[in-house]
C-alpha cells in the first residue's frame, strides 16, 4: 500500500528574502558527532569545500561563526550553531504527535482510493515510541491513528470516537487517584484490555551527568534545572505520584512549570543545554545520545468495547502486534518490552496488575 511521510522543513531569509541552504542542518548535525568537518561532509554527502563555503555563507548571515576550527582539535559547535542545531530538533520533536496524526489521516484518504479496501480501525492512543510503529506494520488494515493524552483517548471510545483507545499506567503503585481517574472510563462489564508493551520511564540526563544527578531529590538542588511534561500528560501523572511518594513539594524544583509535549522534546531541550535533567522514556534519552536514569516501568494498555474484538478490523489488529515482527522491532526500543502484547484481559485484572 502507498504511504507517505509528513516531513517539516525549515527556511529560512534575511530582509532582502535571500533563502539560505537548509543543508546546513544536516551538516551541522554532522559536525557534532563526528567533530571533524572532512568526516562531517563525507557523512552528509558534500564536498569539503561546499560545506565551508556552506559553513561561511550562514556566518555571514548570523554575523558570528557557527563553527569552531582548531588545528588539531578537529571542529566543534560554536553557541550559536549548538542552538540552531538543536532548535530544529526541539521543533521536530515537539510536532512529532501532530504530524503523525495528519500523517495518518493522509494515509487513510489514499488507502480508501485504492481498490480493495482493508477494514478501518480508528485508534486514539497517548504518543510513544512503541505505538509510532503501528503504522508500519498495518499493511491489512486501514490505520486511522490519532494522538490525544491517555484521558482524551478514553472519553473518545466511550462517546464512540474511536475503536481503540490507548493510555499508560505504572506498573507497580498505581495510586488511588490514579485508579479514580481511569475507572471514571473503564466499565469491566463493557471494555476489554488488549495488553501492549511495557516501558521504562526516568531522568534522561546529559552525557556522563555531569551534575552527578541520582534521583529525585536532586530535583531539588539550586544548580539543577528540571523539563517537565505538559499537565494532562500520563508522564507528568507519574511524575507526580513519585515526587508525593518522596514528600517532595513540585513548587521547589526548579524548572517544574516548564514544559514540553513529547519524550524527544524533553530530551532535545536537555541536549540542547536549556535543561540538566527532564522526565521521560529511555528509548528518547539514547535517541539524543544522553544518560538515563530508571524510575518507574509502565504498562501501555489498549482498551476497546468486549464487542469490538469480534471485529474484522480489530482481529487484525491483534493478529499484527502479536508477530514476531512487531515483537522484534519493539525490542529494539531501548527501555521497551513486548512481553504480553497482544494478551486480553478484564478491566479489572488490568488495573489490579497495576496498584499492587
Amino acid at each position: 500500500m502507498k504511504r507517505i511521510q509528513v516531513v517539516p522543513g525549515w527556511s529560512f531569509r534575511d530582509e532582502s528574502g535571500n533563502e539560505l541552504n537548509p543543508q546546513l542542518f544536516s551538516l551541522l548535525a554532522a559536525i557534532h558527532e563526528h567533530g571533524k568537518l572532512t568526516a562531517a561532509t563525507k557523512s552528509v554527502g558534500i564536498s569539503y569545500r561546499h560545506g565551508w563555503n556552506l559553513l561561511n555563507t550562514w556566518a555571514a548571515f548570523f554575523g558570528v561563526p557557527l563553527v569552531s576550527m582548531q588545528k588539531g582539535k578537529g571542529a566543534t559547535l560554536t553557541p550559536l550553531g549548538d542552538k540552531l542545531l538543536w532548535a530544529k530538533q526541539r521543533v521536530v520533536a515537539r510536532l512529532e504527535p501532530q504530524l503523525d496524526s495528519l500523517t495518518s489521516q493522509l494515509n487513510l484518504e489514499i488507502h480508501r482510493a485504492l481498490e480493495g479496501v482493508s477494514p478501518l480501525l480508528r485508534v486514539h492512543a497517548s504518543y510513544g515510541y512503541a505505538v509510532a510503529l503501528l503504522p508500519e506494520h498495518a499493511s491489512e488494515i486501514q490505520l486511522d491513528l490519532q494522538y490525544k493524552s491517555g484521558e482524551e483517548a478514553l472519553a473518545a471510545l466511550n462517546r464512540g470516537v474511536c475503536d481503540i483507545a490507548g493510555f499508560h499506567v505504572p506498573i507497580e503503585g498505581m495510586s488511588q487517584a490514579q485508579i479514580k481517574k481511569y475507572g471514571h472510563y473503564l466499565k469491566p462489564r463493557v471494555h476489554k484490555v488488549i495488553q501492549f508493551i511495557t516501558r521504562r520511564q526516568g531522568l534522561i540526563v546529559k552525557r556522563d551527568n555531569p551534575c552527578e544527578i541520582q534521583g529525585l531529590s536532586d530535583l531539588l538542588r539550586d544548580d539543577v534545572r528540571f523539563i517537565n511534561r505538559q499537565e494532562d500528560s500520563g508522564t507528568r501523572t507519574l511524575l507526580d505520584e513519585l515526587l508525593r511518594r518522596e514528600k517532595i513539594n513540585p513548587a521547589k524544583v526548579s524548572g517544574y512549570d516548564d514544559e514540553e509535549f513529547t519524550h524527544s522534546a524533553v530530551a532535545a531541550y536537555v541536549a540542547a543545554g536549556m535543561a540538566d535533567v527532564g522526565i521521560g522514556v529511555e528509548a528518547a534519552a539514547r535517541q539524543f545520545n544522553l544518560d538515563f536514569i530508571p524510575l518507574s516501568y509502565e504498562r501501555y494498555l489498549f482498551v476497546c468495547h468486549h464487542r469490538s474484538l469480534q471485529q474484522e478490523a480489530v482481529i487484525r489488529f491483534l493478529e499484527m502486534i502479536r508477530t514476531s515482527q512487531f515483537y522484534q522491532a519493539v525490542r529494539e526500543l531501548p527501555g521497551y518490552s513486548p512481553d504480553l502484547c497482544g494478551d486480553v484481559v478484564g478491566v479489572e485484572e488490568a488495573l489490579n496488575q497495576s496498584s499492587r
